[in-house]
């Protein structure tokens, strides 16, 4: 009875669907050939259609958003998203600091707040090395999408041939985890201490305000340089420490399952090339869905365009979610 009740909302969105679909047929009876003599009346036909179909696809996302359980990871609001330079020496750090500009805006664009960033620049405006620490409503389930390879094709500045470069940019993307939810033992921790470097680190102070914690049993290590004060660099050490054991705990957990909880979870958690930005073309390529997005200057500015793709994102997992669970219990049948 209580999943009846749970059932009842499919069962109105249906019903609503089927009669928007009525009113598209009886458009399609009005204009059987999709050409009217008269322009007004195609005009109207054409407007009421989109406006139909952009119903019917609001009441199909409404009923996958039922039929689905809740995702209990999708419900942190606070997030640690990593940004790391990765083949393509000072190109990739060039464009790294762009993701990283372009990140900072969109967290402004969803309303959320950026609580705090760790940074490792270079010399001439790069970034090596960024750790950002994002609050708000629906932050991870949204930035979750944004974890993977980004690949960037361009010339460079200072090309003297004209050559196009491919660059990698890496974006890791976690919930952020809380003394409960991982334990960590004292006796479990190498602390030390050394002096900040790197442009901008040198500049920090001349004490040892730099800290790098080693976790003994897993051999995971983090550092931070970010603060003049040993102690702050300390917190936020431990920080990065904790949401990394609570990745490596999500994936454990998982590793036995064969659900589709746990190849959601690694496909948003591991390396993968998701994305190409291409400067001569002026391209955007998300090689998770079909089309191009044109216009890479106004994407990198972290507003609707960014917005409306991770949107994208999130439908298509849902669906590829809602079929791989339609397919399980078929299989389960069987």
């Amino acid at each position: 009875m209580q999943r009846l009740k749970e059932l009842k909302p499919v069962f109105d969105f249906h019903s609503q669907k089927q009669e928007l679909l009525e009113c598209l047929s009886s458009l399609h009876e009005l204009n059987p050939e999709g050409k009217s003599k008269d322009n007004d009346l195609q005009k109207q036909i054409e407007e009421e259609k989109k406006y139909y179909i952009r119903k019917i696809e609001a009441l199909d996302e409404k009923i996958i958003s039922v039929l689905l359980p809740h995702n209990p990871e999708d419900a942190h609001t606070e997030v640690m998203m990593e940004i790391n330079a990765g083949v393509g020496g000072q190109e990739a750090m060039l464009f790294a600091q762009e993701l990283f500009d372009m990140y900072c805006s969109y967290v402004d664009f969803k309303g959320w707040t950026l609580d705090g960033c760790d940074r490792n620049i270079t010399d001439i405006g790069g970034l090596r090395q960024a750790t950002l620490y994002i609050s708000g409503v629906h932050s991870f389930k949204y930035l979750k999408h944004e974890a993977g390879v980004h690949r960037v094709q361009r010339v460079p500045a200072t090309e003297k041939y004209g050559r196009l470069h491919t660059s990698t940019v890496s974006v890791t993307v976690l919930p952020q985890a809380n003394e409960i939810d991982v334990e960590i033992q004292d006796k479990d921790l190498r602390i030390e201490t050394k002096r900040a470097s790197g442009a901008g680190g040198q500049h920090v102070n001349k004490t040892e305000s730099a800290v790098r914690i080693t976790h003994i049993p897993t051999g995971i290590a983090v550092e931070c340089q970010t603060d003049r004060s040993q102690i702050k660099n300390r917190k936020e050490a431990m920080k990065k420490l904790r949401n990394i054991l609570y990745k490596r705990k999500i994936e454990e957990q998982t590793a036995s399952a064969l659900s589709t909880r746990k190849s959601q979870v690694k496909s948003n958690l591991r390396s993968e090339k998701i994305r190409t930005y291409n400067y001569n073309q002026d391209r955007i390529t998300d090689h998770r869905v079909s089309g191009n997005i044109h216009n890479l200057p106004e994407f990198l500015i972290g507003n609707e365009y960014l917005d409306n793709l991770i949107e994208e994102l999130e439908s298509n997992s849902k669906k590829e979610l809602l079929f791989q669970r339609i397919k399980e219990a078929c299989d389960h049948v069987i």
